[in-house]
C-alpha cells in the first residue's frame, strides 16, 4: 500500500514537471514581447500596385539561396523589411506574411500594373517609406486594404500584356533590316493583315506549341484569349514602333512571345497562314519565340472580387484609376526608354529576325524548338516555371 502511494506521488510529480516544461516551451514560442512597432501599427492584408523595369533582373519571383540571380522580389522584400512594414525574421519566409504575386513575370520583362498581396504593418506614409528603400526602376504606386482571404494570383480574372516592337519586324523578308531598319514604315494594309492574324488567337485554343514541355493532351495548355491587337505605329527618335496588347485569363511560359513570333513569321512570308490552325492540333510545330525585351505586364483584372466585395462598404474596389497618371509617367520614364534604347543599341529584334529561316514550319519539330534543343532555363533557378502570366495547373 505504502509502495503504491509513493509510486502514485512520483507519477503526479512527473506530470507537474512535464506540464511546467510545456508551459515554458509555449511561452518561448508564443509569448514573445511585441515590438513597439507591432503595438503601434495594425497588421492588415493589403494589395500593392507595383511598376518596374525588368532589365537586369531574373524575373519577378524570388529564388531563395540563389543570390546571383537577382529578382524584383529580392529588392521588394528588402525594402519592406527596411521600412518596417514586415518583421526582419519574416523576410526569408514571406509565407508568414501570406505573400503572393499576381504574375511571375519572366527574365527582363517589365510591369506597369503588377499587384502583390500580403499582410503588413500599416505604418505612416507607407508607400513613401517603401519607395525610399527601392531603386528608382521599382516603385509602389498604390496600396489598398483587401479581405483576409484575398490572394492576388487566385483572385485575378485576367491579365493584359503589352509588347512594344519596332515595326521593321513586319517588313518583307527581303528587306535589308540590318542596314536600314530605322527607315522602315508600316503600311496600313500590312497593319490590317497583322490584326487579322492576331484575331485568330481570340477564344479558347490548345497552345501546347506555344510553351515548353506541354503535351498536346495536357488540359492546362488550353487558354482563353479575349483580345489581341496591334495599335497604330508611332515614331520615337528615328525609329517607328508599335504596341501590341493582349488580354487573357492566364498565359504559359513564353506563350505571348511565341504568339507574336508566329504572326511575324507569317507576315514576313516564312510560313503560311494555315500554320496557325495547325499549331493548335496534336502535331508539334516549330513556333519561333520573339525577344523578351518589349513585353510589359500592363494590367491585372479582379472583376469577380470587385463585384463581390467592392460595394460592401468595407472594402475598396481593386481598380487604380487614381494611379493611372503615375503609371503612365513611370512607363514614359523607365519602361519605354529602356525598351527603345536597348533596341537601338543591341538590335534584338533585327538579330532575332535573322533566325527565322532556320525554322521548319512545314514539318514536326520533334524535340527542337526555337532553332535549338530544349535546355534548362538559367532564370528558373528554383525549379519552378517562371512564366509571363500565371500557370493555373
Amino acid at each position: 500500500m505504502m509502495s503504491g502511494g509513493v509510486d502514485q506521488k512520483i507519477q503526479q510529480l512527473k506530470r507537474v514537471q512535464e506540464g511546467d516544461e510545456d508551459c515554458v516551451t509555449k511561452r518561448r514560442k508564443t509569448d514573445v514581447e511585441p515590438s513597439n512597432e507591432d503595438r503601434r501599427y495594425p497588421k492588415k492584408k493589403v494589395a500593392l500596385l507595383m511598376a518596374y523595369s525588368g532589365k537586369g533582373y531574373y524575373g519577378m519571383q524570388r529564388n531563395p539561396g540563389s543570390s546571383e540571380f537577382r529578382t524584383i522580389e529580392d529588392d521588394l522584400v528588402a525594402a519592406l523589411v527596411k521600412s518596417g512594414c514586415i518583421p526582419q525574421n519574416h523576410g526569408d519566409d514571406m509565407k508568414k506574411m501570406s505573400f503572393q504575386r499576381c504574375a511571375r513575370t519572366d527574365k527582363g520583362v517589365s510591369a506597369a500594373g503588377q499587384v502583390v498581396s500580403l499582410k503588413l504593418l500599416l505604418i505612416d506614409d507607407l508607400t513613401e517609406k517603401i519607395n525610399e528603400h527601392l531603386p528608382p526602376q521599382i516603385r509602389i504606386l498604390g496600396v489598398k486594404r483587401v479581405t483576409q482571404g484575398f490572394n492576388s494570383k487566385n483572385n485575378c480574372d485576367a491579365r493584359t500584356y503589352a509588347y512594344m516592337l519596332p515595326t521593321v519586324a513586319f517588313s518583307p523578308k527581303d528587306f535589308d533590316a540590318a542596314g536600314t531598319a530605322p527607315s522602315f514604315r508600316l503600311q496600313p494594309e500590312t497593319l490590317q493583315r497583322v490584326n487579322h492574324l492576331f484575331a485568330h488567337y481570340k477564344g479558347t485554343h490548345n497552345f501546347h506549341n506555344f510553351t515548353s514541355q506541354k503535351a498536346p493532351n495536357d488540359p492546362s495548355a488550353r487558354r482563353y484569349i479575349t483580345h489581341m491587337l496591334c495599335g497604330e505605329p508611332f515614331i520615337r527618335g528615328d525609329t517607328e514602333f508599335a504596341v501590341i496588347t493582349v488580354r487573357g485569363q492566364s498565359f504559359m511560359l513564353h506563350q505571348i512571345r511565341k504568339m507574336i513570333g508566329l504572326v511575324i513569321a507569317v507576315i514576313k512570308g516564312y510560313a503560311g497562314e494555315e500554320v496557325m490552325e495547325r499549331s493548335w492540333g496534336p502535331q508539334k510545330v516549330d513556333v519561333p519565340k520573339a525577344p523578351g525585351l518589349g513585353l510589359v505586364l500592363e494590367k491585372v483584372h479582379f472583376d469577380r472580387y470587385n463585384k463581390r466585395f467592392g460595394g460592401d462598404g468595407l472594402h475598396e474596389r481593386l481598380e487604380w484609376e487614381e494611379q493611372e497618371e503615375a503609371v503612365q509617367a513611370f512607363k514614359e520614364a523607365y519602361i519605354y526608354p529602356t525598351i527603345m534604347e536597348t533596341e537601338r543599341q543591341e538590335g534584338s529584334m533585327v538579330s532575332w529576325m535573322n533566325t527565322l529561316p532556320i525554322h521548319d514550319f512545314e514539318a514536326s519539330a520533334g524535340e527542337a524548338q526555337d532553332g535549338c534543343r530544349l535546355q534548362p532555363r538559367p532564370e528558373s533557378t528554383n525549379g519552378d516555371i517562371v512564366n509571363e502570366g500565371h500557370i493555373s495547373d
